[in-house]
């Protein structure tokens, strides 16, 4: 299969340097220098759209812009990109969500696919009225999922969970295709409600032998529900003509901030009920030294950030190279980020996927069929 790469949407706005956002992420925090308006966020999704990148996951959360919304707004400035929305299943009814899925791809034209969030941090699903524990919001997860999946396939739903209650539900128009449902998640109950519901899993950027694990893990769990699950990853991305160029950009990067912001930072992360950010955080262990963490895997963006914490850093050549390496574990989706968003999906739209098409790992998905060549007959001259 093919390899397929998604770009991001930064609607909590944009920035040349490492903007807040993510796990434990204060709300005031979270700005760029760039405002996330409808023409910036059309202007990366257009890039993204010509340079080749199938998708843009746009993030959910307090601390950014509404993803339903933007997207919608932004998917009718585009033409063939499809859309990676994230949302919470225990904010908006599950007979709700299914129908806004359905319009969405009707009105798009079947570019929506869905990144379900369940939600790692208590104080933020407490502020939108959810009161559930974290166990308890991966159930309800799972009963969401559950209805909406029965929806999308035409039934008629009564369903009565622990959680959820719906009864006689029913969609007019169903979604065609329906949507891809992507789910990521590092606890015992997030790998459970994956291999039950899941297309695509998702993992944070770890090295490459931990993802291994993790793909182990999942596709064990996905075989004893008789499911095949596909796999993704989420890195950001620094890929320059030379390494050195990359590296001196991973370094301009935290050079913008001092040691107490750092530890500010790192606090908050630590408060975290999200696994995945503890793995995020145990990567680099808080300190500047020793951020590399696998050749071109760079810890350094966890410092200053919630979230994805790990970014590619090299040459286009050495950032191909680690994409085939990620490949040949599992990997087939990326989905990539870089400060500029706009004018980092060219340095690697430009400059590491004609690589990887050259290696036969990636195919434009616009991509003209090539055909046979026309017969012209011959004719003498005269």
């Amino acid at each position: 299969m093919p390899l397929t790469f998604h770009w991001f949407l930064p609607t909590n706005g944009d920035s040349r340097h490492v903007v807040g956002g993510g796990h434990g992420t204060p709300v005031n925090e979270a700005g760029g220098d760039r405002p996330p308006t409808i023409a910036y966020l059309a202007q990366i999704a257009r890039a993204a759209e010509n340079l080749g990148f199938e998708g843009a996951l746009t993030p959910t959360g307090a601390w950014c812009e509404d993803a339903w919304l933007t997207t919608a707004m932004v998917s009718q400035q585009t033409e063939r990109l499809k859309f990676l929305v994230a949302f919470r299943p225990g904010l908006v009814s599950p007979t709700l969500a299914a129908q806004m899925a359905s319009t969405f791809q009707r009105r798009t034209g079947g570019r929506l696919l869905l990144n379900v969030v369940t939600g790692g941090e208590s104080t933020e699903q407490r502020a939108y009225g959810d009161f559930l524990d974290k166990d308890a919001r991966y159930a309800r997860t799972g009963e969401f999922l559950d209805i909406v999946r029965r929806l999308w396939d035409g039934e008629s739903v009564d369903h009565r969970g622990s959680h959820l209650t719906v009864e006689g539900a029913r969609l007019t128009q169903l979604p065609d295709p329906v949507p891809q449902v992507y789910f990521g998640g590092s606890s015992p109950v997030a790998g459970e409600i994956a291999a039950r519901h899941s297309d695509v899993y998702l993992t944070w950027g770890e090295p490459p032998a931990q993802v291994a694990e993790k793909i182990a893990w999942v596709r064990g769990l996905a075989e004893k529900e008789n499911r095949t699950v596909r796999f993704g990853i989420r890195l950001h991305v620094i890929a320059r003509d030379t390494s050195e160029q990359a590296w001196a950009e991973a370094a301009r990067l935290l050079s913008g901030f001092d040691q107490e912001t750092v530890r500010s930072v790192q606090a908050g992360l630590a408060r975290s009920e999200s696994e995945g950010q503890r793995r995020m955080l145990a990567l680099h262990g808080g300190g500047r030294d020793g951020l590399e963490i696998h050749p071109n895997l760079w810890a350094g963006v966890g410092l200053v950030r919630g979230g994805a914490g790990t970014a590619l850093v090299g040459s286009h050549q050495e950032i191909a190279e680690r994409i085939e390496e990620y490949y040949r574990l599992g990997i087939d989706e990326f989905i990539l980020s870089g400060y500029p968003h706009l004018e980092e999906a060219y340095w690697f739209g430009e400059g590491v996927l004609p690589l990887l098409a050259a290696r036969g790992l990636w195919t434009r998905p616009d991509a003209p069929a090539v055909a046979a060549p026309a017969r012209v007959p011959f004719a003498a001259a005269s």
